[in-house]
C-alpha cells in the first residue's frame, strides 16, 4: 500500500508557449523552467493536457477530408455536433450511447477509455483533434526525456477534459501515465479499497490546466505518495486495446 498523503503542493509552469504541430515538449518544458528558476524534485508528478501532446504528435485531421456516413448525419441531427466530427467520433470508437436524447455521444474509444465524443476536441471550425496514438507510451517517452534533461525522478501523468454521463459540466481523467502506478489500495478498519489514483492526479492538477483557454498546459504537483510504476492508464482499464 503506498504511504498515506497529508498534504501537497500545486503549481502550473507558466508562461507556457502555444505548441505547434511536430514541436518538441520536453524541450518546452524544460526551457520555462530555466525561465521561471523552477527546477523539478525527486517525486514530482508532472501532469500534461492531453491537447499538447496531441499537438506536437500532429494528431489534426482537416474536417474537408471527412465524409460523413448516413449514420453521422443522423447523429448530427440528433445532437447538433458537425457531421463530419460526429464521423470521427464513429471512426474512433467501438461503440456509443447518448447520455440524452440530444447527448452528449459518450463513446468508447478504440483505446478502451469511455469518453465523450470519443475524446474528440474541436480545432476552430476547420479541424480536430485527435488523442495521442499511445498514451502510455507518450508519458514514458516524455518522463524518460524530463529526467534526462533535468536530472529528477519525476512520473508523468497525460490528462483530459471530460464530461460524465450523469451530470452536466467536464471533470479531468488520466489518459496515460509513467513512473507512477495508476491505481491506489487503501485498508482502513478492515476495508480494502482500489482507488483509480491517476485521475485523482489530474482531477488535483484540472484545478490549475482549467478547461477552455487557460493556455496552461502543464502542472506540477509536489508532496503526493506514489508507488513508482510503468504499468500506465491501460492497466486499469476494462476494456483493453
Amino acid at each position: 500500500m503506498t504511504t498515506p498523503t497529508s498534504g501537497f503542493a500545486a503549481f502550473a509552469l507558466e508562461p507556457f508557449p502555444e505548441l505547434q504541430m511536430g514541436d518538441d515538449l520536453p524541450g518546452a518544458i524544460t526551457d520555462v523552467l530555466a525561465r521561471t528558476g523552477t527546477a523539478l524534485r525527486d517525486g514530482d508528478i508532472v501532469v500534461v493536457a492531453s491537447k499538447a501532446v496531441s499537438v506536437v504528435e500532429k494528431r489534426y485531421v482537416d474536417l474537408a477530408t471527412v465524409t460523413p456516413s448516413p449514420e453521422a448525419v443522423e447523429l448530427s441531427a440528433r445532437t447538433g455536433k458537425p457531421a463530419e466530427i460526429v464521423q470521427l467520433i464513429l471512426d474512433n470508437s467501438t461503440e456509443y450511447v447518448l447520455a440524452t436524447e440530444q447527448g452528449p455521444i459518450i463513446a468508447r474509444h478504440r483505446l478502451g477509455y469511455q469518453l465523450t465524443s470519443a475524446g474528440i476536441d474541436r480545432a476552430g471550425t476547420e479541424g480536430a483533434w485527435l488523442l495521442p496514438v499511445h498514451p502510455d507510451a507518450s508519458a514514458r517517452a516524455l518522463r524518460a526525456a524530463l529526467i534526462t534533461h533535468t536530472g529528477a525522478e519525476v512520473a508523468v501523468v497525460i490528462a483530459d477534459s471530460d464530461g460524465r454521463a450523469d451530470r452536466r459540466g467536464a471533470t479531468v481523467i488520466s489518459l496515460g501515465a509513467a513512473g507512477i502506478a495508476p491505481l491506489r489500495i487503501t485498508d482502513h478498519g478492515g476495508k480494502r479499497q482500489e482507488e483509480t489514483f491517476t485521475d485523482l492526479v489530474a482531477a488535483v492538477a484540472g484545478i490549475i490546466l482549467g478547461q477552455r483557454g487557460r493556455g496552461v498546459p502543464i502542472a506540477v504537483l509536489r508532496g503526493i505518495a506514489y508507488e513508482a510504476s510503468d504499468e500506465g492508464v491501460a492497466a486499469m482499464l476494462h476494456h483493453r486495446p
